[in-house]
């Protein structure tokens, strides 16, 4: 559910991923709008010296993040952050079948040839109360491991520990509306109060 600490988690896990090697994280956030020719490749008009207009096969953010690792030895992490918000069969596309067959080399749809390297790593951060989650089909679902997140009250307890606010009392009353809401799926975060001035914020 939202305010779980996802996109922090991911971005440390990434780091740790990476630690102690030539590797590096990119992170990129995923919307409605994102496209296979955002991700993979797709043809993108430029204008040439001459005036004329060209429409060259640009490479999109996923291919540009695999061309990089290449050149390194450790891993490489990708977070795709609110992964489920794209209409991820599209957007995905080949790449589907390349996660699973990581020694395979398949040909695009631009025509190319094109193999994941080995030492590629996908971290996607979800929200299952969004809607979207729908889109998530169950080729994608199992070739990801998923690792549910929900609101851990200690880390808010150990945050407020040195102030004068009644933490105790107020986890009790997040607890009790969560238990409300009754719906794992959609519990009120702890991030939103991991902030010094809670009091005002209330």
């Amino acid at each position: 559910p939202p305010g779980t600490g996802k996109t922090y988690v991911a971005e440390r896990l990434g780091k740790y991923v990476i630690s102690g090697g030539d590797g590096f994280t990119q992170t990129i956030q995923f919307h409605p709008a994102y496209s296979y020719e955002d991700f993979i490749q797709g043809i993108r008009p430029q204008n040439e010296p001459d005036g004329s207009i060209s429409y060259p096969v640009v490479p999109g953010r996923f291919m540009d993040f695999c061309k990089k690792a290449r050149r390194r030895t450790s891993a490489c992490v990708l977070i795709i952050d609110e992964i489920n918000r794209a209409d991820l069969a599209k957007v995905f596309g080949e790449l589907i079948y390349l996660l699973e067959y990581r020694n395979a080399t398949i040909p695009l749809a631009g025509g190319r040839k094109f193999q994941i390297p080995p030492n590629v790593r996908i971290i996607g951060t979800m929200n299952t109360a969004d809607r979207s989650i729908a889109l998530v089909d169950h080729a994608l679902r199992r070739r990801f491991a998923m690792v549910p997140l929900y609101p851990d009250y200690n880390i808010l307890k150990k945050y407020h520990a040195e102030s004068s606010f009644d933490i105790d009392k107020f986890i009790e009353q997040l607890k009790h509306l969560n238990t409300e809401i009754d719906n794992p799926h959609f519990e009120v975060g702890i991030t939103y109060f991991l902030c010094e001035n809670l009091v005002q914020e209330l």
